[in-house]
């Protein structure tokens, strides 16, 4: 394969929109958009591979199958995801719930091509780069219509849920956990949609610095997450846990108002200092000794719908600690799980009435040749089985002793704000 580069004649956006009409021809698609966020860690402001060369689908012994297909592919870009559900291969736990998605636990696959954009151009590895950008230079961006007949549910009621959350709280009361991140499922039957033109809606809605489109046959993923699992870097791992959300202001001055009272909000504060100390000692036990740091505490980034509160632990990487093994330590990750993490994590499975599948899971690469990586939290995301026409999405709140039911509820209905916009639709 070659590289090369060229100058963009078409906005970026243009030329975004056109490249993922183009790759719509293809099985396999992994678009990962950062939206301009400014980010230390990121490698890629936007990314595009299509078509495997090689591909790794499993439901069992994910991560020894995994290395080794990593081993024998040794390239810049390997995109893939793992489901929240490969927890019950790391801990002896269990999912009963009903899963109507039908995802695999993990599917990664190494692209035939691979388009990586900057500020003006645009660098395209592939057999041949110069068809390929003409062939997507040449795309015309079809006229959609954007309406949608979606009857969007809640696995749910109000009710329901403020029934789980009683007995989450129970747990806490008796000891058993002291946080746990409740989830609910809204969901579409008979939905028929054009994925690529949803994503593209939700990402004008909301775009954040780690929004994916990834396509494997008839699974898709839309996806405006926020949030950094994990990353790899020269050696160092680098965590973001997001926890604490709040409703932007109608005003730059409400907006430093709300941001103010979240910085003084001793549940917001708690909530995180909670997570902040799962992840770093999931990180110890991947760690140089001494390493573990939580770098930046509580810092407050603003998106289109919601303020969210995000803290940087970072640490060096024992050598010797394969990277399968950093993933055994730290997945899923613990801003969608609660504390004690396996205890929390058992407790969900209990009570939760849907199968979480990909939802809090990770999307992401590897890049093998230099032994670095890159993952996402999985929210904020649409799930759709093409072939059931069976479409999904979660969102969940941290469920303290101090947490107010109802409060949680709207928080809830607040994350699933920019989805319902996508989709034109809202809850019947």
């Amino acid at each position: 394969m070659r590289i090369e580069s060229f100058d963009l004649l078409d906005s970026k956006d243009k030329f975004h929109q056109k490249a993922l009409h183009w790759s719509g021809q293809f099985d396999e698609i992994s678009f990962f958009n950062s939206n301009g966020a400014p980010d230390e860690w990121g490698r890629f402001e936007s990314v595009l591979a299509v078509k495997a060369l090689h591909s790794f689908c499993t439901d069992d012994n994910v991560l020894d199958q995994l290395q080794e297909f990593l081993f024998q592919h040794q390239c810049e870009f390997i995109p893939g995801f793992l489901s929240y559900d490969l927890k019950n291969e790391i801990e002896d736990l269990y999912t009963s719930a009903t899963d109507k998605l039908g995802f695999p636990t993990a599917y990664f696959f190494v692209p035939a091509i691979t388009i990586r954009w900057t500020a003006n151009q645009v660098n395209i590895e592939a057999d041949d780069p110069v068809a390929v950008y003409q062939s997507i230079c040449d795309t015309t961006i079809p006229q959609i219509d954007a309406t949608l007949d979606l009857h969007l549910r809640s696995r749910w009621t109000k009710e329901e849920y403020l029934d789980a959350f009683d007995k989450v709280q129970q747990h806490i009361q008796r000891g058993d956990i002291y946080e746990v991140n409740l989830c609910q499922e809204f969901f579409a039957e008979n939905a028929d949609i054009n994925p690529m033109e949803v994503y593209l809606k939700l990402n004008t809605v909301s775009p954040t610095p780690f929004s994916n489109f990834f396509k494997v046959g008839h699974h898709y993923i839309m996806s405006a997450s926020p949030e950094r699992f994990l990353a790899k870097r020269q050696g160092k791992l680098i965590s973001q846990p997001i926890k604490g959300t709040a409703k932007r202001g109608v005003t730059a001055y409400e907006d430093q108002e709300i941001v103010s009272r979240m910085l003084q909000s001793q549940k917001e504060i708690a909530e995180n200092v909670m997570i902040v100390d799962l992840v770093r000692n999931d990180l110890t036990r991947s760690a140089l000794p001494g390493t573990v740091e939580a770098t930046r505490l509580f810092e407050i980034q603003s998106f289109k719908q919601v303020h969210q509160m995000i803290s940087t632990i970072t640490c060096t990487q024992d050598p010797k600690m394969p990277n399968m093994d950093v993933f055994r330590h730290t997945f899923p990750a613990g801003s969608m799980t609660g504390a004690p993490k396996i205890a929390a994590m058992r407790i969900c499975d209990q009570i939760e009435d849907s199968k979480r599948g990909v939802y809090a899971g990770s999307i992401g690469y590897f890049d093998t040749l230099h032994d670095e990586f890159d993952f996402n939290v999985v929210i904020r995301s649409l799930l759709y089985n093409q072939q059931e026409h069976y479409l999904s999405f979660h969102t969940g709140g941290a469920v303290t002793n101090q947490a107010l039911a109802e409060q949680e509820y709207q928080e809830c209905l607040l994350k699933a704000s920019a989805i319902f916009h996508a989709l034109n639709t809202s809850l019947k």
